[in-house]
This record gives structure tokens, sequence and C-alpha cells, in this order.
């Protein structure tokens, strides 16, 4: 084979799961028909419980200094209302002010530096696959070529050709909106009112916030006083290609159809303009050839498709890496699709209600959008509706008859005390390696995870009221299996076995012990 995995698309989610798999030992290759890194405004942002999850693998400081603003005040749309965060402690749905391009950047510089070769301006026309691996043809610069692997894996986009060339459907919903959005310096002449409100010569008073008319939506808010940031929103049935770019005439033009007059605009700093899809793959795999981002799942808000693309990859990683080097117990790969799905189900679900919120514009959609605002001051749906968004809620389905309540939750990070000083949860989990937890000193439970010693690591650690006997958390930091608080050993020990069985494999006491392809190991480990 020419590589273990092929990753088709050089965005955050393909870059995302070539690193993983590089950091499992396993060999990607990336192809992505852009010769180069595209500038075109896309999101802005990235929230949700994926900047948990690149913490936990050493990646925060890296954000937080590429981010043109790594603590924006926790408010976010929903569907025509608001979630207003900074009213409770903790919040469970955070962000970063960062443009994709510069993510996309700094994902392929950590990619490459793991050793995940790109090649931009190779496009992939045709898939195919056999039992015994998978084929795709490539149009390089330098003329076609073919290239082989155990998987291939489409991260293409919701336009992208694997997923057709693999025959999986994708069902969905495309709604008749053109969204457009702009940030644009202060119009010549307009002045800024204490309240937030602008005074534009020629039109009048406007208001801060959105503006709703029998034509659409218009809305403008500040990014600093002297930066506007404009939206439109409007019924239209054009389809725009991607990369087709917007200019300022057509953004005009739209605001001049909402509020039925010509606004003044300043210099564009940023243009960009989306529609709203909601589409979600019938299957996550065929074969040799999986899914994961846009490719898989579309959906119909802003905000959640960047948290939901690069959880699929992490999900992904280890579980491909096991079954490219030969490990993995039978069905692993399979629960990929399972728990993704099952997410992205999760992620329709509120999303489709944002655009219930959005639509309408008679008193009784108003309506519909007063009733939820005024369910939002409270903190339990406040809490609740902003876990949905960040998918920190989310508690992937059990599989056996493990009902523990953190079974199947991404794990806590917790302050933990060991033998060799202080460290966490998310410390342990950098080298993305899983990891049992033995919090109740339990000997009984490092013996029956010895023979797995070659591919979990054991510790023993202290916390503050523990959240359980023993936890065994998976590389993407996910709960597999919890002992509850003083459970005798003669049920937990054959309970730990068969987790370890199901999702690592069998043991083997004599297997060397592998090393990940990142010099951020762990040098200390229980005897």
């Amino acid at each position: 084979m020419d590589a273990d995995v092929i990753v088709v698309g050089a965005g955050p989610t393909g870059l995302m799961l070539a690193a993983e798999l590089r950091t499992a030992g396993v060999r990607p290759l990336i192809l992505e028909r852009q010769p180069r890194l595209r500038e075109t405004p896309r999101a802005n942002g990235l929230g949700g419980q994926i900047l948990e999850l690149l913490r936990y693998r050493g990646m925060a400081a890296d954000i937080r200094a590429t981010a043109t603003d790594p603590d924006p005040a926790p408010r976010f749309p929903f569907g025509d209302v608001h979630l207003d965060l900074t009213r409770v402690t903790d919040p469970p749905l955070r962000s970063v002010q960062l443009q994709q391009a510069r993510l996309e950047r700094l994902l392929e510089e950590r990619a490459q530096a793991l050793g995940a070769p790109v090649r931009q301006g190779h496009e992939v026309a045709e898939v195919t696959q056999d039992p015994d691996g998978v084929s795709a043809y490539v149009h390089a610069p330098d003329g076609p070529y073919r290239v082989t692997a155990a998987y291939l894996v489409g991260c293409d986009g919701s336009r992208g050709r694997v997923r057709d060339m693999a025959g999986i459907a994708f069902p969905g919903t495309t709604y008749p909106q053109v969204n457009r959005l702009a940030q644009v310096t202060l119009p010549e002449g307009a002045t800024r009112r204490d309240n937030g409100d602008l005074d534009v010569p020629g039109a009048g008073m406007l208001r801060a916030g959105f503006t709703r008319t029998e034509r659409g939506v218009f809305g403008f808010g500040w990014l600093t006083d002297e930066v506007l940031l404009i939206s439109t929103t409007e019924d239209e049935t054009t389809t725009f290609e991607d990369d087709a770019p917007m200019t300022l005439a057509e953004l005009r033009g739209s605001v001049g159809r909402v509020l039925g007059e010509d606004l003044p605009l300043g210099k564009p700093l940023r243009l960009s303009r989306y529609q709203f899809q909601a589409r979600h793959a019938e299957r996550y795999r065929e074969g040799r050839v999986l899914l994961a981002g846009d490719a898989a799942h579309q959906f119909p808000a802003t905000g959640v498709a960047l948290n939901a693309g690069m959880l699929d990859a992490v999900n992904l990683g280890w579980k491909l890496a096991a079954q490219v080097q030969g490990w993995a117990p039978p069905g692993l790969l399979d629960t990929y699709h399972a728990e993704r799905r099952f997410a992205g189900e999760r992620t329709l679900l509120h999303t489709r209600a944002q655009v219930a919120l959005r639509r309408g514009h008679d008193p009784a959609a108003q309506a519909l959008r007063d009733v939820f605002q005024e369910l939002l001051g409270d903190e339990a749906p406040l809490r609740r509706t902003g876990a949905m968004v960040a998918g920190t809620d989310i508690r992937y389905p059990s599989p056996g008859d493990d009902r523990h309540p953190l079974t199947g939750a991404f794990a806590p990070d917790l302050p933990l005390d060991t033998a060799q000083g202080a460290t966490s949860v998310a410390d342990l989990l950098r080298p993305a390696r899983p990891v049992l937890l033995d919090f109740a000193d339990r000997p009984e439970l490092r013996e029956a995870a010895e023979g797995w010693a070659h591919r979990v690591d054991v510790r023993v650690v202290g916390t503050n009221a523990r959240p359980a006997d023993a936890l065994l958390i998976r590389p993407d930091a996910h709960i597999a299996w919890a002992a509850p608080v003083g459970e005798p050993a003669d049920t937990l020990v054959p309970a730990l076995r068969q987790a370890l069985a199901a999702w690592f494999g069998q043991p083997c006491e004599k297997e060397p012990r592998s090393r990940p392809a990142t010099d951020q190991t762990l040098t200390t480990r229980t005897p």
C-alpha cells in the first residue's frame, strides 16, 4: 500500500484526522483538490466540545495565540433568539474568534510536523475498493496517478465526490434562504449613538440588532468603534458555488431589498454568503470508505459544523488506526457510524429547531420567538440549550449492560494526585492513548488490566470526591467503562475485562508496547 489511510480533503476535519492517525502510528496521505489554502471567508470562530478536546491534545496555547479573540463573551445566536451565557458560572458553551483559514494553517502545520504529507492540487477523480484495500485515481499537476491504501476517508465537504462514489445517499432539505455576512468600515458621515444604534445620512436611524421586514431580516452590530458586522437573510432559491465570492454590490442589493432603501456602506473587510441545508448521510461507512465532517452531515445553523466535523475525526482516528494495525476487536470500526451518526442526529435536532425560530414574519412566529427567549431567561433551560449547541451533552450509547451514568460521556478534566506528583485527566490523555484511572487503589483492577499494558496506561490517582472507583477512558476522551464506588471485585473484574476486550482487543502479555508517533509520551506508569 502507498499509505495506510487516504484522507480526501485538507479542511479542518481532514487535517485533524490525519494528525490523530499519525499520533496513533498510522501512515495517512492527504489529497486536496485546491492548489493552495483557500482564503475565501468561511467560519469565523470555533466553539463547543472540540475546544476542550484540543486542550487535551496540548493545542490550547496555539489556538489562543492564533485567535483574534481567545475569550469572547459567551453570547450566541440560536435561531432568532439569543443565548446569553454571561449570566452563568462555568458556561457549557465557549468559543474563540478564529478565522477558518488560520485554523487550517495551524492544523496543517501540526499534521505535517507529525509526518502526514499533504498534496495540494491533487483531485480524486475515482475511488474503487475490494476486500483487500482501496484505490484512488488522482488528477494532479504533473499528470494522473493511482494511489492505494487500506482505507479512504472522505472529508471533502458537502459537495465532495467521495460520498457519491461510495454509493452513500445524502437525503435532506435545502432551505430557500440565502444569508449574507460582511464586516465593513463605518460609512462616511455615519455616527454611533451611545446605545449602539447608528445614524446614517439619507437613511435615518438604524437600531442595533435584527430588523425583520416582510422581505427578510437585516442585522448589524459592532466589532469595533469603526467596524460594523452586517448580515441579511432573504428567501431565495438561487444556488451558489462554494468558491464564488460575494461582492459589495451584491450585499448592497440584498440590504436594499430587505430594508426597502439603499444603505451606504464603508470599505468591505470581509464578505461571505452561505445557505442552510439539513442533510445526513445514511451511513458513515461503506466497506473501506468512510465519511467525516460536512461530507457526512450538513446543519441548518451557524457555529456547529467545525465542532461536529473535528469530533468525527477524533472519534474515527484511533478506531481506524486499530483496524489498520490489526488489533481492533470485532465491530470497533462500526461504532464510529453508531456514535457519530447519533451525535449528528442530536445536532440536527437543535439546528432544525433554530430554523423554526428563524422562519415566519407573522405575529404567531414572533410569539414563538418571544416565548423561547423568555424561557432562556432561566438558568436551567439556558444551560441545557448551551450544552446541546456545544455537544457537551452527548453520551454515546453503551454496549452491553453498562449503565453507569458516566459511560459514554466525555471525561471531565479532573485534577489528579499521583505518586509522581500532580497531574490531570487532560495531561494523561495528551498522547491519545487509552488510560485506566484507579481512584480507589484497587490492585485487583490493575491486575485485571495487565494483559492490555501494551495498549492501555494504568495509573493510580487521587482526586476530591471521586466520580467512580475507576474510569477506563478511550483515546477520544470518552469514558468506555466506569466502576461504581464500592462495588465488589467479583463483579467489577469480569466487567473490566469485558470492556477492555470490547474496546481494545484481546490481551497479549508478550506483545511489546507500541509507541505513538509523537514524542509526547508518558514516562511514569503504575508498577
